[in-house]
C-alpha cells in the first residue's frame, strides 16, 4: 500500500468478477466510506460458492450497493447479503426502475425453481420480499447524494435498465461500467460516455478481451441464415439464450425474418419462458428508454413484442416435437433446465442444430461444446455422442475491444481497472490498451503487439510500491494510463492526496488576505466542501441558527488581602490582563474591574451583608476559550482560599444552610430510605438492614459500622446535595430566590 494517510487511499476490490466471468461485485472503499458494485452469483457453481467472497468485507459496513442491471450474475446475491449477513441496517440499495421491476419477477423464479443456472440456493422468496421495501430506483442522469457520496446513472445498453455509475467521494469520481454495449441493437441505445466527466478510476468489463465484434448487419445475417439452414434441412435448431435481454433481440430478429420469408412461416417458433412472458410488460412500459425503431414502430404498429410467428411454451410437456421448428429456451449456458434437456434430446440427430448467441463462461456446457468434443456429458452421467451442427454466433452485448478503447479514450480516466473477464484475455486487453494509449500504436499493432506479449508469458508489471496485482506499467509517472488487472480479493490502492481548500463567502470574501495574515471565522463542511464565514454570518448562508449566552459567576473571596491580592496573582498568570474603565455610579461592581485575555471579566463586589464574605463577579460570553480562562480563575481564586477552623465548626458551605434546606435533605433521604430520625439540629439516625447509620449534615459526614450500606448512603447524599445546593446562596448574588 503507498505511504500515505488511511483516507487518501481509494481502494478497489474485486469479491467476484476478478479475472473471472460470474458473480460481479466489486468493492470500493475511499474516505471511510465503502461503496458496492453489484452482487451476483457464478453460473458454473452453485450453493454458497457461486456468491461472492463476502468474508473478504465486513457487510455492516457498506454504505451504498449498486446494481447494475438484473442478470443472475449481477444481481442474485443480493437477497443473501440483505438477509442472511450483518448488512448494514442503514445501507442503501440502488437501481434502475426497469431493474427492480425485472428484479422481482426473475429473482422470485430463481428462488422457486432452483433456476436453470444454479442449484443449491442459499435463501427464500421470503427473504427476497425483504429486500424489495430497502430498494431505491434511480432514473438515468438523476444525481443522488447519500452521507457525502454523489451518484448518477447514465445508460449502459446492454439489457433493458441496465445503467453505468459514476460515483464521486471528495471530489474523486470512480465510474463502474457494469455490462455496456456501444452499439446500438434491434430495441436498445448504445452506452452513452457520461458527459464532460472525466473520471479518476474506470472500473470496466473485459468480458471479449481484444476481440472485435462482426457488424450487426453481417452477424444477423449469419444467424438467420444458419437457422434456415437447419429447418430446411428438417432439423430442430435449438437457441439457448437468457430468459431476458438477448432473448428480446434475437426474437425481433427472427420475427422479421419470418415476415419477409413466406416459406418458412408453417415452421413453428417456440420460446419457453414464463418469466420473460410475464415480463414483457415492463418492456412495454419502458418502450422510452429503448432506441428510436422501436419507439417509431410501437406508435404505428402497437407493442413490438407481440409476435406473430412465436408462440410461448409453458412446458416440454406441451410440446410437440414432431417436426421442423426453432426453440428457443434458458438457460443461455445449457447447465440445467429446459435448454439442457432439449440438447439431451436433439444432440444425436445430425439434421439438428445448436446456435450458441451468447458468451459462456467456462465450466458450462455450452463451452464445452464449442470445443468440438465427440461426447457429452448427461445430466444423469452418461455419455452420449454429439452429432448435430454447433454455431457460435454472438449477439453479446458486451463491449468489444473497439467499443472499450473508444469508450477510454473518451471518458480520459488516469487508472482503469480491469474486472469481469478470463485472465487470459483481461491480460490480452490490458497489454493491448497499453501499447494504445501508452506507446500509441494504432489498434491493430496494439491488438498483435498484445498477442505476442500474452502468448510468450510476458509477465505483467506493477504500477509502484504494493499496487494491486495486475498492473501495467512501471514507471508511472511516465505513463498516461494506468491499468490493473485484479484477481478476486486482491486489492488496488490509488492515492488521492489533495490539499483541504475552504471557499471564503460573506464579509470574509470581500477582501483578498495577504500572505501571512490571520483569518478567523467559521469553517464548516459539508460532503467533503469547506465553507469560511463570519460566526454572525451563518443564518444569512445557512440554515444553522445561533445563540450567544452570556455568563455570569459570583466568587466568594477568602484571600488574604482580598480582591487586590488575588488581582496581583491574575497579572503575574496571565499574559492580558486590562484594566476597564470606570462605568456609571450606579453601577456598583464597575469600580476596579480588569478583562483577562479579552474574554473573561472581573470585577469586586463588596458584601451587603455580616453574614457574606466578599466577592467578585465574573462575566464572559460562551466559548472554549472563555470557558477554559474561567475554569483557570476559579481554580486560581479555591487554591488561594484560606482552609475554615476543622474543629467541629461549620464548614463554608455549610455555613450558608438554613432550616429549610436541612429539612428538604432529610426528606429526601427518608424517601430513598423510609425512616429518619433527627438526632440534633444538624445530625440524624437512620437503621438500614439492623445497621446504624449516623449523618452530619454540617460536614457531610456518614458514620457506620457496613461499608457498603456507608458507601450507598454517601453516594444518596452526594445526589441529593447536586440537586438542592448546586451553588451556595451566597454565591448568587442579587439573582437568586
Amino acid at each position: 500500500m503507498p505511504s500515505a494517510a488511511e483516507d487518501d487511499v481509494l481502494t478497489v476490490t474485486p469479491l467476484g468478477a476478478g479475472a473471472e466471468v460470474g458473480r460481479s461485485c466489486v468493492i470500493v472503499r475511499f474516505k471511510r466510506k465503502t461503496i458496492m458494485f453489484d452482487c451476483g452469483v457464478h453460473p458454473a457453481y452453485s450453493g454458497l460458492a457461486a456468491l461472492p467472497f463476502f468474508d473478504e468485507v465486513d457487510p455492516s459496513e457498506i454504505d451504498l450497493v449498486l446494481i447494475t442491471h438484473f442478470h443472475l450474475d449481477h444481481c442474485a446475491g443480493l437477497p443473501y447479503l440483505m438477509t442472511q449477513t450483518n448488512f448494514n441496517p442503514r445501507g442503501r440499495v440502488f437501481m434502475t426502475h426497469p431493474t427492480k421491476a425485472v428484479y422481482r419477477t426473475l429473482i422470485g423464479d430463481f428462488v422457486r425453481v432452483g433456476s436453470s443456472d444454479f442449484a443449491g440456493i442459499v435463501y427464500s422468496d421470503a427473504d427476497l420480499n425483504q429486500t424489495m421495501s430497502r430498494i431505491e430506483c434511480i432514473d438515468y442522469h438523476q444525481q443522488v447524494d447519500v452521507a457525502g457520496v454523489r451518484i448518477a446513472a447514465y445508460n449502459a445498453g446492454h439489457v433493458l435498465g441496465a445503467a453505468m455509475f459514476m460515483v464521486e467521494v471528495a471530489g474523486v469520481r470512480v465510474l463502474y461500467t457494469g455490462d455496456f454495449s456501444r452499439q446500438e441493437d434491434r430495441h436498445l441505445m448504445e452506452a452513452e460516455v457520461p458527459p464532460g466527466a472525466h473520471p479518476d478510476v474506470l472500473i470496466s468489463e473485459s468480458t471479449y478481451g481484444v476481440q472485435v465484434h462482426e457488424p450487426r448487419r453481417v452477424r444477423e445475417a449469419r444467424f438467420t441464415q444458419r437457422v434456415a439452414e437447419v429447418v430446411k434441412r428438417g432439423g430442430r435448431c435449438l437457441l439457448p439464450v437468457f430468459a431476458l435481454g438477448r432473448a428480446q433481440e434475437l426474437l425481433l430478429i427472427l420475427e422479421e425474418y419470418w415476415e419477409a420469408h413466406p416459406e418458412l412461416q408453417d415452421i413453428p417458433i417456440y420460446y419457453s419462458s414464463s418469466i420473460a412472458k410475464r415480463c414483457m410488460a415492463v418492456y412495454a412500459t419502458y418502450i422510452n428508454q429503448m432506441n428510436q425503431h422501436i419507439q417509431q414502430r410501437y406508435l404505428r404498429h402497437g407493442n413490438p413484442f407481440a409476435f406473430k410467428y412465436v408462440s410461448n411454451i409453458r412446458s416440454l410437456e406441451s410440446f410437440d416435437d414432431t417436426g421442423p421448428c426453432v426453440f428457443m429456451a434458458s438457460p443461455g449456458m445449457l447447465q440445467s433446465g429446459v435448454s439442457r434437456r432439449l440438447f439431451e434430446r436433439w444432440c444425436t440427430d445430425r439434421r439438428n442444430g445448436v446456435v450458441l448467441p451468447g458468451y459462456s463462461v467456462s465450466g458450462t456446457l455450452a463451452k464445452y461444446v464449442l470445443s468440438g468434443p465427440a461426447m457429452v456429458p448427461r445430466l444423469d452421467g452418461q455419455q452420449v455422442p454429439l452429432r448435430c451442427s454447433v454455431d457460435y454466433i454472438t449477439f453479446s452485448a458486451h463491449s468489444d475491444f473497439m467499443q472499450t478503447s473508444e469508450f477510454i479514450d473518451r471518458c480520459r480516466p488516469a487508472n482503469v481497472v480491469l474486472v469481469h473477464g478470463e485472465s487470459n484475455e483481461m491480460q490480452r486487453l490490458a497489454h493491448a490498451l497499453d501499447n494504445r494509449f501508452n506507446r500509441r500504436e494504432d489498434v491493430t499493432t496494439a491488438v498483435q503487439s498484445a498477442a505476442r506479449q500474452v502468448e510468450g508469458g510476458a509477465e505483467v508489471e506493477a504500477l509502484g510500491e504494493g499496487v494491486g496485482e495486475g498492473g501495467v506499467g512501471g514507471e508511472s509517472t511516465r505513463r498516461q494510463l494506468r491499468i490493473f488487472t485484479p484477481k478476486n480479493t486482491r486489492s488496488v490502492y490509488l492515492e488521492f492526496r489533495g490539499e483541504v481548500t475552504a471557499k471564503a463567502i460573506g464579509t470574509l470574501a470581500k477582501q483578498r488576505p495577504e500572505a501571512g495574515t490571520p483569518v478567523a471565522g467559521v469553517l464548516l463542511r459539508r460532503d467533503y466542501k469547506h465553507t469560511l464565514m463570519q460566526a454572525a454570518e451563518l443564518e444569512v448562508y445557512t440554515t444553522v441558527k445561533t445563540a450567544r449566552v452570556r455568563q455570569r459567576l459570583l466568587v466568594p473571596l477568602q484571600v488574604p488581602g482580598g480582591y487586590a491580592a488575588l488581582l496581583q496573582e491574575v497579572r503575574g498568570r496571565f499574559q492580558h490582563v486590562e484594566e476597564e474603565e470606570e462605568k456609571a455610579e450606579e453601577e456598583a461592581d464597575s469600580k476596579g474591574a480588569v478583562r483577562v485575555g479579552r474574554l473573561v471579566r472581573i470585577a469586586p463586589r463588596a458584601p451587603e451583608g455580616a453574614e457574606q464574605p466578599p466577592s467578585m463577579v465574573l462575566e464572559w460570553e460562551a466559548s472554549y476559550a472563555a470557558d477554559a480562562v474561567v475554569d483557570a480563575l476559579v481554580a486560581l481564586a479555591m487554591a488561594r482560599s484560606a482552609p475554615e477552623e476543622r474543629d467541629g465548626s461549620r464548614s463554608g458551605l455549610s455555613q450558608f444552610r438554613d432550616d429549610r434546606l436541612l429539612d428538604v435533605e432529610r426528606r429526601l433521604l427518608a424517601e430513598r430510605f423510609h425512616t429518619v430520625e433527627v438526632v440534633t439540629p444538624t445530625v440524624s439516625r437512620m437503621v438500614l438492614d439492623l445497621w446504624e447509620v449516623r449523618i452530619d449534615h454540617d460536614t457531610g459526614q456518614v458514620t457506620c459500622d457496613d461499608a457498603p450500606i456507608k458507601a450507598q448512603v454517601e453516594l444518596a447524599l452526594r445526589r441529593i446535595h447536586a440537586a438542592v445546593l448546586p451553588i451556595p446562596d451566597g454565591f448568587c448574588g442579587d439573582s437568586c430566590c
